[in-house]
């Protein structure tokens, strides 16, 4: 099953043909967005590092640093995101969240995704890109400026589950559950220091116990910030598909989006991963198209550039 929603042409220009237009478009006052974004929405990950390699041996111009200075607004920042390779486009959305100097769950929500919906491989090149971008280590940072509660969320992940541990762990969570105690101390050990493999084992005993998903019960015992957090990581593990499908509808509730970053932040990290299954996610919850919800909320160039990257037909 295909599920990145990248569409890619027939005919793919080279990586000079690419270069060549794009400097074109990016020559003086007036920069053609359209060309940026029918170029670039348009090609895959190996064939933008490419252009970028291309780009700067042809011009001696870092790319990303010439889109920085022509683009504005929210369709300058989902373009650098696009263009950095997923690593650091990860360490920069990381960067970005625990900065800020007033933290809400949507930010967090980024530290709980690179943690929980990557692989291994994947969040230990995130730490090494955080470290050569911003010379300090991810793990510093997030010691710095975030609650203890998170503070282990970033981890290596081993495939060991022991399922006698998971049986009694999804028991003292049903229980801290029950109580809406989801501070409680058993229910933070059991969720900063197992395993994705382990987790996810313990989740499913959770369910075949207690006959209901735990992001479910999390969710019925509404215990605010800390339990969005939770249910977060339990959705990355099981079903990270939902997860985002949720993340955009929070995005845009009402009649214009609200969160930007967020929507912008799924589109741009997830095209080349689920997209496709995130938007089959989204349509059985909300029993309409993404595709029409992102034609009726964003605008410009930057509808387009999204619309390209969740499958729009060329």
């Amino acid at each position: 099953m295909r599920m990145a929603s990248l569409r890619l042409p027939d005919s793919i220009p080279s990586p000079v043909q690419d270069s060549e237009r794009l400097n074109q478009a990016l020559q003086g006052r007036g920069v053609d967005e359209k060309v940026i974004v029918w170029i670039l929405g348009h090609r895959n990950a190996i064939q933008r590092k490419q252009i970028k390699d291309t780009y700067q041996q042809l011009y001696k111009e870092s790319i990303i640093h010439r889109l920085q200075s022509k683009l504005f607004g929210v369709l300058k920042t989902a373009m650098i995101l696009w263009m950095n390779e997923a690593p650091e486009r990860d360490a920069i959305l990381a960067n970005m969240a625990l900065k800020r100097k007033r933290k809400k769950i949507n930010q967090l929500q980024v530290l709980v995704e690179i943690a929980c919906a990557s692989s291994p491989d994947h969040l230990m090149a995130v730490r090494q890109a955080y470290f050569s971008l911003y010379e300090c280590s991810l793990e510093e940072d997030i010691t710095s400026n975030i609650s203890t509660s998170l503070q282990k969320l970033v981890r290596h992940d081993r495939e060991l589950v022991d399922f006698n541990l998971a049986k009694s762990e999804a028991t003292k969570l049903h229980e801290a559950i029950e109580k809406k105690q989801l501070d409680h101390d058993d229910v933070v050990w059991i969720m900063t220091t197992r395993n994705f493999f382990q987790l996810r084992a313990t989740f499913v005993c959770y369910k075949q116990s207690y006959e209901v998903a735990i992001d479910q019960a999390i969710n019925s015992s509404g215990n605010g910030d800390l339990g969005s957090i939770l249910r977060g990581v339990i959705l990355c593990i099981v079903s990270p598909e939902k997860h985002f499908a949720e993340v955009i509808r929070a995005s845009t509730i009402g009649y214009w989006t609200k969160d930007e970053d967020s929507l912008t932040r799924v589109i741009v990290t997830r095209a080349e991963i689920d997209m496709t299954k995130i938007k089959e996610e989204y349509f059985k919850m909300n029993n309409t198209n993404l595709d029409d919800v992102v034609r009726r909320d964003a605008s410009g160039v930057y509808k387009s550039f999204l619309m390209a990257l969740i499958g729009e037909k060329i």
